[in-house]
């Protein structure tokens, strides 16, 4: 039942227009700059952009063309833990930019086509505070 709640509640924010006017957002810059970006542009992983959230046992990465299932680990909990100070509510999903190794999931599995295990955290964008879009749930 939880995660029949949890699938509805983020298929319904994912749905909802959003205009993210990021230009205007402070960024918190989390990585190197220089050389070591030369160097890591070969290192096989997946540049990614967009709205990340962790709720009851689901962790969710959605980019303006995608939307995958995040790997439950360590680094997964690092960015959840630097995005906290970020989130008004449980359920807020914050501005993030990972870079990461993008998997299918198994075939058994229930989700979203592709899974995104993050290897590098690189920035976290602070939510504009003039977008109001909220979906809240009631009983």
């Amino acid at each position: 039942m939880k995660k029949t709640f949890f699938i509805a509640f983020i298929l319904t924010v994912f749905i909802s227009c959003k205009n993210n006017n990021k230009s205007e957002q402070e960024v918190t810059t989390i990585g190197a700059d220089g050389q070591e970006k030369t160097a890591k542009l070969n290192d096989g992983l997946t540049l990614l952009k967009g709205d990340f959230i962790y709720f009851a046992d689901a962790a969710v990465l959605q980019t303006q063309t995608e939307v995958y299932g995040v790997v439950i680990d360590k680094k997964m909990h690092e960015l959840d833990k630097k995005v906290q100070p970020y989130k008004k509510e449980d359920t807020d999903m914050v501005s993030v930019e990972i870079r990461g190794n993008i998997i299918p999931k198994p075939e058994n599995e229930e989700g979203w086509p592709f899974r995104v295990e993050i290897k590098e955290i690189l920035n976290i964008y602070k939510p504009n505070p003039e977008d109001n879009t909220v979906v809240k749930l009631g009983n």
